[in-house]
């Protein structure tokens, strides 16, 4: 039986939420959540690509009562995890649920093999930064000029995943 992430002490207990895969009927609340978080958002037909195109792409989505709260994807290849996209729709934002999706995704990228996670965060993202150090994730260099809407820099971030619930480390 697979186990849930540890639930962050700043989650409120009431809070009812699952994780599940994106599927294209999911798209236009994604579209949303992407206007709402990025300066450069992903369009339909970029998300339609991942989920039908692209073998590696892996997209969760995170519930609460029933509502998208959020979403997380990423490229799994080989023994490594690219992280494409997490965000929190701005309502659910302050509980801590891009935590809970992070360990999530940390845990599902373990089941389907990786043992490592990668992913890039603007500079001036702090709260981002934050959470992904606490998760273990660790500067390791700069993409110079990666966001095409200001030409910020990128920091790469890498972190080893637990060994706990890899498919390869069970019997």
């Amino acid at each position: 039986m697979e186990q849930e992430p540890a639930r962050p002490a700043s989650v409120p207990a009431g809070l009812n939420y699952r994780f599940r895969p994106m599927g294209a009927e999911d798209i236009p609340v994604i579209c949303e959540i992407e206007q709402e978080s990025f300066a450069t958002p992903w369009t339909a037909g970029a998300f339609h690509n991942e989920l039908t195109n692209n073998q590696f792409a892996r997209y969760l989505v995170l519930e609460v009562d029933g509502e998208i709260a959020g979403y997380g994807g990423m490229w799994l290849i080989m023994e490594e995890a690219h992280v494409t996209n997490v965000a929190i729709r701005a309502k659910f934002r302050g509980l801590k649920l891009g935590e809970l999706l992070m360990q999530e995704m940390q845990r599902t990228a373990g089941l389907y093999g990786a043992i490592r996670m990668t992913l890039e965060v603007r500079p001036s993202n702090h709260v981002a930064l934050g959470l992904y150090e606490k998760l273990g994730f660790r500067s390791v260099g700069v993409r110079r000029g990666y966001y095409t809407d200001n030409q910020e820099d990128a920091v790469i971030m890498w972190a080893d995943l637990p060994k706990a619930g890899r498919m390869k480390d069970q019997a």
